[in-house]
């Protein structure tokens, strides 16, 4: 039973706050996070103190400012509420400045040149507009994290910089349309969230799960996905239990968790949240990556965020729903019940198309990872050329616009299954279009690139920054009309004849759709290597600038820490697959080859007309397989010391996918076949049934 009293109890929300807080507070701080207004600091006194109330009520013990270093995950450093008065008495304290800055260590965060490693200050300050809350008896603040110079290391900061700018430059075009009331406009985010279970103890038996997150190793299970069977299926009992603890203690934290269902893969599952403002549907995804591993493990599970964790069924990504909201509950992107009369529908629209057709390479760059390079372009997720679907009637009627004909299509069905006692209902406008990168769903687009471990902060920074640079131009031109809504019209037009390219309703997994975006001039940047530079690139640099969302220092600084991931990330694997097959899996081979041998040499001994055709051939196979896999760990090896000699950077993440990563793949495949022909009981780990269907 949904306790909605409980709901968020450990949150600082604004229930809490409400009660927490003198008035003349509540209204200053609701003034800054409902409007963006800048925080009064006279107030940071009065809300410390609240929030050190609420929270020691609540069993905490300790604070931390709560952030999101580049490393993709979380950060916290704890303090406690202790002190000592001035008789040496124990007292709880908590300060205004406190609560304002915070001082961690910013020397050993990825900085990529930001920070030298002796220059060791960096800071964290709160951020009002996302909710404190209490886990594992601490306070949790959300806060961005900047170096002593002011330059962002995290990736709060650049969101929260290109909400700003969007809602400018949304407004600003509203006005001169003539929308006098709406003072700021939000980004709306929902996150569907994917991820693999599996149990804890034969997790703990693979290396390649503890140290990379994924199967190195590994050949086919005898049923996998192709039956469909698991996908929206009844949950196993430990599953079951599973969620019901994730969603309470989800809903504890005022997380919004509604949506869990079977995903395709066996073993793969999803979680959907609802719609917050972008900075808080941010936060709260990491939030739920972190409690979705912790309630996991107190399951006797094991939650899998990699991309790709098994070769051969579908991996996981997260889609990342984005819509336009204005302050008094508009979205902007609803089409309503005539779209093609929805001129500001239309517009914001095409706002989107140009954003997308013009900073393509940023989107994608946004969701470039070693993991999602597995992903990306297989069946369960789109290729890596951007493209934007609009279905058949939002097309129909942009083109009609860019044609200047009238729109004459239906714009308004019900749909009728031929049952009588079924309801009719509504016919959405679009389609869902699983093959696109972005897909226009009824009043949102739905971003399907990201990857499982992804930080959404980055995808949805590009959009909002790539949005506003195209309301900035249409601003421009409106204000200088004479009939701002006239030239809205011819404005649609022109874009949308300069930017459909972009719009492709079709199958993306066709090899067809390929060459036909090779044709349009769309670029396919199909490895995180390939996509590195796009960053540098004079007009995406020039952009994020203007939209005041990155310095160029901090620019030339993501550059360089995404190689270092990258690289750092295939190292890893790389050795990991060679200590894997030098200390078990050859070993493995070894003991079972050693006792077919033993047992075909005593037969004989024993028998000597008996024909032991069979396993002299097993042995024979067995040895060669020894042999090849032998030769794919010292071609690694060989391939990972002339990696070492190569300087940070792409040239070395070029050299890795190239080099690296193929010697890898044949060092798997290899293993893959010996594992086909040695017997159950001897190969060193857990194979892929027991995995799927082992809880």
């Amino acid at each position: 039973m949904i306790d909605t009293e409980r709901f968020g109890c450990m949150a600082f929300n604004d229930k809490a706050m409400r009660k927490a807080l003198p008035q003349e507070v509540y209204q200053s701080l609701q003034q800054t996070i409902r409007q963006g207004t800048s925080l009064d600091p006279e107030i940071a006194d009065d809300v410390a103190e609240a929030m050190k109330k609420w929270a020691v009520e609540h069993g905490a013990t300790h604070y931390t400012h709560w952030f999101q270093p580049m490393t993709g995950v979380t950060a916290e450093k704890h303090d406690s509420f202790l002190s000592v008065d001035e008789d040496g008495k124990p007292i709880l304290e908590f300060s205004g400045s406190e609560l304002i800055k915070g001082e961690p260590d910013a020397s050993s965060f990825p900085s990529g040149g930001l920070r030298a490693t002796f220059e060791a200050r960096g800071y964290t300050t709160w951020d009002p507009t996302s909710y404190a809350f209490i886990k594992d008896d601490t306070l949790c603040i959300p806060t961005a994290f900047c170096t002593y110079s002011g330059y962002a290391l995290d990736k709060k900061t650049p969101l929260l910089r290109s909400m700003d700018a969007l809602s400018k430059q949304a407004v600003r075009v509203l006005r001169t349309l003539g929308d006098e009331t709406t003072s700021r406009v939000f980004p709306s985010v929902g996150v569907e969230q994917e991820y693999f279970l599996i149990d804890k103890e034969l997790f703990s038996k693979r290396k390649d799960l503890v140290y990379a997150g994924r199967t190195l190793f590994g050949t086919s299970a005898r049923k996998e996905q192709e039956l469909d069977d698991h996908y929206f299926g009844a949950f196993r009992q430990r599953v079951s239990s599973f969620m019901k603890d994730l969603d309470e203690s989800l809903w504890d934290l005022g997380v919004y968790a509604k949506t869990e269902h079977n995903e395709v893969a066996p073993a793969q599952y999803e979680l959907a949240m609802i719609y917050s403002t972008a900075n808080i549907a941010v936060d709260h995804n990491q939030i739920c990556m972190e409690v979705m591993q912790k309630v996991a493990d107190r399951n006797g599970l094991v939650c899998l965020l990699h991309e790709k964790p098994f070769a051969g069924v579908n991996g996981s990504g997260k889609h990342n729903n984005w819509s336009l909201t204005t302050d008094n509950g508009k979205n902007l992107l609803a089409p309503g019940d005539t779209p093609s009369e929805n001129e500001l529908f239309l517009l914001f629209l095409t706002a989107m198309i140009r954003a997308v057709d013009m900073y393509q390479g940023l989107i994608r760059l946004s969701v470039a990872s070693a993991g999602n390079d597995h992903r990306l372009g297989a069946n369960e997720a789109p290729p890596a050329i951007l493209s934007i679907f609009l279905g058949e009637e939002l097309t129909d009627i942009l083109e009609s616009l860019e044609q200047e004909t009238p729109y004459t299509g239906s714009e308004r069905t019900e749909m009728r299954l031929g049952v009588r006692i079924l309801p009719r209902f509504p016919k959405d406008s679009t389609d869902r279009n699983r093959t696109s990168p972005v897909a226009f769903n009824g009043n949102r687009f739905e971003f399907r690139m990201p990857g499982s471990s992804d930080s959404l902060g980055e995808i949805n920074t590009v959009i909002n920054a790539a949005v506003a640079d195209s309301l900035s131009v249409y601003g421009d031109r409106l204000e200088k009309a004479d009939d701002p809504h006239e030239e809205l019209f011819e404005l649609i037009r022109e874009e949308y004849r300069a930017h459909k390219r972009i719009v492709f309703n079709g199958n993306g997994y066709e090899r067809s759709w390929v060459l036909e975006a090779e044709r349009r001039g769309l670029s396919n940047l199909g490895t995180t290597p390939d996509c590195m530079d796009v960053l540098l690139d004079e007009k995406n640099r020039d952009m994020l600038k203007s939209m005041g969302v990155y310095a160029d220092p901090e620019m030339v600084a993501r550059h360089e820490i995404l190689s270092d991931i990258y690289c750092n990330t295939v190292f890893i694997e790389a050795r990991t697959m060679i200590d894997m097959a030098h200390r078990q899996i050859l070993p493995a081979i070894g003991k079972y080859l050693g006792e077919v041998a033993y047992s075909t040499n005593m037969k004989k001994q024993l028998i000597p007309q008996l024909e032991c055709g069979y396993e002299e051939s097993l042995v024979t196979s067995l040895t060669e397989s020894m042999n090849r896999i032998d030769s794919a760990v010292r071609d690694l090896e060989d391939s990972l010391f002339e990696a070492s000699g190569i300087k940070q950077g792409n040239t070395l993440s070029l050299f890795l996918r190239d080099n690296v990563i193929s010697r890898m793949g044949r060092l798997r495949k290899e293993a893959d076949e010996a594992e086909k022909k040695t017997a159950e009981g001897y190969w060193p780990f857990p194979e892929y049934g027991d995995l799927f269907y082992g809880f």
